[in-house]
């Protein structure tokens, strides 16, 4: 009778690892299950990685880091690891944020393929980069727009909303560069000369939106409270306050399918179907394309026009800060936090001309 296997036996095979541009990464139960409904597991999620290093160190990298992490695989209960997670090897670098409470934390900054294959082996399936890089983590250098379609819409009316956009940026002096939300959304990714803080950033993205709405009424808002959107797309403005963040591009999501938030060019938006993308098309995708995002880093913009039509719109239509999320401290010029007081500002935005 052959001998059961010894416990050193058993241990290496409950675990593999990975030779990762010299770094060895170990990878705990690399065949568990992590999204059912397709059977891909923990090591295909880290292969995945691997494939798209390239262009996701180029959108995460340099970028405190915000982990969301899946220690069950799709089905359990999800978590945001904002701090480097105690026992992060050595070469892990982390960077200071601070959050709006004024507490602060070493978050992870990705700098190699290694941390992209180590966070895989937490559970880590999407990567929330901060809009700043690590030598100035005070001014935003991306303004990020996330088109959320409310019931009774889906990923059409976004698109359709998008290429509003696009033209409101455009005339703006601004670039925007779209990708799936890995979901029915989209988001729309600006770079900008980081000169700009978090409020002054925040408030251009309600001076686009704002400006989007304005055109198109009966498609968008930017009512926060949900009871007041309709069935229109919201252009979530809040994602652009501290601490806030959006699914890197080439980021699984956390859904059945293991969707991944795909980066697209504006010709390729409309005839996408954000299904298609996922942990088993895309490496086949960029192989095969490319990255359509390659040329947002050479894309700078400023954001004076757009602080100018915030401050046009205070003054001549009487529409100032919007409410920020429940979580932050009172902001100056921030209207009370109740749905009444957001109602009057979306009837004071849709009726301002």
């Amino acid at each position: 009778m052959p001998e059961p296997p010894t416990y050193a036996a058993r241990m290496a095979e409950a675990a593999r690892e990975l030779d990762v541009a010299g770094r060895a990464v170990r990878l705990s139960h690399p065949d568990k299950v992590y999204f059912p409904e397709r059977g891909f597991t923990k090591l295909q999620v880290a292969e995945y990685y691997l494939a798209v290093a390239e262009p996701l160190l180029r959108a995460v990298g340099d970028r405190p880091t915000t982990l969301k992490r899946f220690p069950g695989g799709v089905g359990s209960e999800p978590f945001y690891a904002k701090r480097v997670p105690k026992g992060a090897p050595e070469w892990v670098r982390s960077v200071r944020v601070t959050f709006p409470s004024g507490r602060t934390a070493d978050s992870v900054l990705p700098t190699e393929p290694a941390v992209l294959v180590w966070a895989a082996g937490l559970g880590t399936l999407d990567f929330h980069p901060w809009p700043v890089r690590s030598a100035d983590v005070e001014h935003p250098d991306e303004l990020r727009i996330d088109l959320d379609p409310q019931p009774g819409t889906g990923y059409p009316e976004a698109v359709a909303v998008a290429q509003v956009l696009r033209e409101v940026l455009a005339e703006a002096g601004l670039t925007g560069f779209p990708k799936t939300s890995g979901g029915r959304g989209v988001h729309v990714l600006v770079r900008v000369e980081p000169r700009w803080d978090f409020i002054e950033v925040r408030r251009a993205v309600i001076a686009l939106a704002r400006e989007v709405q304005r055109r198109i009424p009966e498609q968008a808002t930017v009512a926060w409270w949900k009871e007041d959107r309709g069935r229109r797309v919201f252009l979530d403005f809040n994602q652009a306050a501290r601490d806030r963040t959006v699914a890197s591009s080439w980021s699984i999501r956390g859904t059945s399918r293991a969707t991944v938030s795909m980066p697209l060019t504006w010709e390729q938006l409309p005839d996408a179907e954000p299904d298609d993308f996922d942990l088993g098309t895309v490496p086949g995708l960029l192989a095969e394309r490319g990255d359509p995002h390659r040329g947002l880093d050479d894309s700078s913009g400023e954001l004076d026009l757009a602080l100018d039509w915030f401050e046009r719109d205070r003054r001549d239509r009487g529409l100032g800060e919007l409410p920020y999320p429940p979580d932050h401290p009172k902001m100056p010029g921030e209207p009370t936090r109740s749905r009444k007081a957001s109602l009057e500002a979306r009837r004071g935005d849709e009726s301002a001309g």
